[in-house]
């Protein structure tokens, strides 16, 4: 008897390459936070600074000022230039969390306040996992990618930013770095492909963005090398014009990689531009020195290096020990994967087992560059990078440290490891991409990688809030108007932060530009200078604004702009008036700086936009 055939439903694994992989990415991330959503934010070294930029731009935006640059309540409210040198996308991203979390039915202001920073972790881990997936996937399966990408999110280095720095800014950061190095290993490298990454960390975090503009330069460089090294010898020729176009065809795909990268990594700097030229234009208006003083420069932060026996120099030689540590372990897994990827290739081509297909016709002839290391996977130049990193948290590194351009303004050796991080996870999907692993022992190891990488570091790195740094005392001050404290690196380069008051008025008048605020001014309570105002003297006098002086404030009397301005010791503006009514407006002008950078931006814009047409008509 014959019987009918069945119909048979498929079955389909619930972590399938697809889709699903991208689901349980940000679930790895909601637990590798859970413990913030259950205990409260943790307050971290750059917590305040980050909460005050956050609820600063909150302000702005609500006054429709989509672009400030301008931070009024830092400096006891005469403010700074905040938002010119800061790195836009992490304060816009909490700052628009923020007002949608402090604007939900039934919510308050602390409580949206205090969800902030904990999302705005989440979603950086999610980015982190889902970039880092997206590398691992161009050298592994979708199951070791899937492993390497909840590695990458709970990685020690990356946890000790959250956790204990909340160096929000290099935490967004981690999300972008992955994304750079597939630009530069893929089969196939494109214009676009570089440029995002690095208008992406440009606009995030300047560190992390020299950090990665080099090492693009340096995987780059090895690409090209090991290219030339196996081109073939070119053929012999009489003629001059003939060598010449010999020596051309030789090198062509070289050249057009090479021309491919310079070109991604100056579009990338022109998307970035809007940024980039008014912060580096701007920098000598500020003490911008003052973030290389003692305790943050390079010669002070190698591994396991001691800088005294004070209070701070003790806070920070702990912190560097802490460091120091994730620095050796990360090395170490990092040496130890790489080394199981050898070993496993290895014994592959032993075995006799086919070696990836290899193809000269795309990206850079990736038979010199696949076939003389081993594999697809790009071991040489990783581990090259890797022993790199290792050398530059040395003080033999030094050298390099004080002659490479930006080099000194990283401050810390040690954040190289958000370098080596990806790297690491990468080098571990390698490794075990070709165990066969079930869903049951796919899930156990998720589980117990989020378990063993999250709670220890919890545990060991959230910092506790004091009294005043709590999220609901930030908030209090801030809608207050009492003002926050200045930032160093940002003072304008005439005042001095020792001079400023810390409770002055929104302006008053004096008989000399450096009489301080008498008891009884016109606004006595502390503020902000208001943009408009008329005041009315029986003499000619000074008006004193609370308001640090600065090239982009143009400031009207009587309808006339007015640059007679006097010096003060704590940067305040000090502006002569006569005796009268006066009116007086104060703008924050849109400076040249400003408005090259945003053609520039915009114009890299178009091209990045045109490009896919570009490549059309060319086929």
């Amino acid at each position: 008897m014959i019987r009918p055939p069945q119909n048979r439903v498929p079955q389909v694994s619930i972590l399938r390459p697809g889709f699903t992989h991208f689901l349980l990415i940000p679930l790895a991330a909601l637990f590798a936070v859970h413990p913030l959503a259950v205990h409260g934010c943790s307050c971290g070294h750059d917590f305040d600074f980050h909460m005050v930029s956050w609820m600063e731009a909150a302000r702005q935006f609500s006054q429709v000022n989509l672009h400030p640059h301008w931070a009024f309540s830092p400096a006891f409210n005469a403010g700074e230039p905040r938002f010119v040198f800061y790195p836009p996308l992490s304060w816009v991203l909490g700052a628009l969390l923020g007002l949608l979390l402090t604007h939900l039915p039934g919510g308050s202001q602390v409580a949206g306040w205090s969800a902030a920073p904990i999302v705005f972790t989440w979603i950086v881990l999610t980015l982190s996992g889902l970039a880092m997936y997206r590398l691992a996937r161009a050298f592994a399966g979708s199951n070791a990618a899937l492993l390497a990408a909840i590695l990458y999110l709970a990685n020690p280095y990356l946890l000790f930013t959250a956790y204990e720095r909340t160096a929000y800014g290099e935490m967004l950061a981690a999300a972008w770095i992955p994304l750079l190095l597939l630009s530069i290993l893929r089969e196939r490298v494109t214009v676009p492909g570089i440029a995002l990454p690095v208008a992406l960390l440009w606009l995030t975090n300047p560190p992390a963005a020299v950090m990665g503009s080099y090492t693009l330069a340096l995987l780059a460089l090895l690409r090209i090398v090991s290219t030339n090294a196996g081109a073939p010898e070119p053929v012999l020729s009489l003629s001059k014009g003939l060598a010449s176009e010999t020596w051309v065809s030789r090198h062509k795909v070289t050249l057009q990689f090479a021309g491919k990268t310079l070109a991604g990594f100056a579009l990338g700097l022109a998307l970035a531009a809007f940024y980039i030229v008014p912060a580096a234009y701007e920098r000598h208006f500020v003490q911008v020195s003052m973030a290389t003083i003692a305790g943050m420069r390079i010669d002070s932060n190698f591994l396991f290096e001691h800088t005294g026996t004070s209070s701070d120099a003790l806070l920070h030689d702990q912190v560097l020990h802490t460091a120091s540590l994730i620095a050796v372990i990360l090395l170490i897994a990092t040496a130890a994967a790489l080394v199981a990827v050898f070993i496993r290739r290895k014994a592959t081509q032993e075995a006799g087992a086919p070696e990836p297909a290899l193809s000269s016709s795309k990206g850079l002839a990736l038979e010199t560059w696949d076939s003389h290391h081993y594999a697809a996977f790009p071991i040489l130049p990783l581990s090259i990078l890797t022993a790199g990193i290792a050398f530059l948290l040395t003080p033999l590194s030094a050298p390099i440290w004080n002659h490479a351009p930006e080099a000194a303004f990283l401050q810390f050796p040690w954040r190289l490891l958000a370098i080596l991080a990806p790297v690491f996870a990468l080098s571990v999907a390698a490794a075990i991409d070709r165990l066969r692993m079930r869903l049951t022992t796919i899930a156990i190891t998720a589980v117990a990688l989020l378990a063993a990488l999250t709670l220890p570091a919890y545990h060991v790195f959230r910092q506790e809030c004091y009294d005043e740094d709590t999220v609901s005392s930030q908030l209090a001050q801030f809608q207050s108007q009492a003002g926050t404290d200045p930032t160093d690196e940002y003072t304008p380069t005439a005042a001095n932060n020792d001079a400023l008051g810390q409770n002055d008025p929104p302006y008053w008048l004096a008989g000399s530009p450096a009489t301080p605020p008498p008891a009884a001014a016109p606004a006595s309570a502390p503020g902000a200078a208001p943009m408009h105002l008329r005041v009315t003297s029986p003499l000619p006098e000074f008006l004193i604004l609370n308001l640090r002086n600065y090239p982009a404030w143009h400031v009207f009397l009587n309808g006339s702009m007015d640059s007679a301005r006097s010096a003060r010791i704590d940067g305040l503006i000090a502006l002569p008036i006569p005796a009268g009514a006066s009116t007086i407006d104060i703008r924050y002008a849109h400076t040249r700086d400003q408005t090259l950078g945003d053609a520039v931006s915009l114009l890299a814009l178009l091209v990045l936009l045109a490009l896919p047409a570009m490549r059309c008509s060319q086929r």
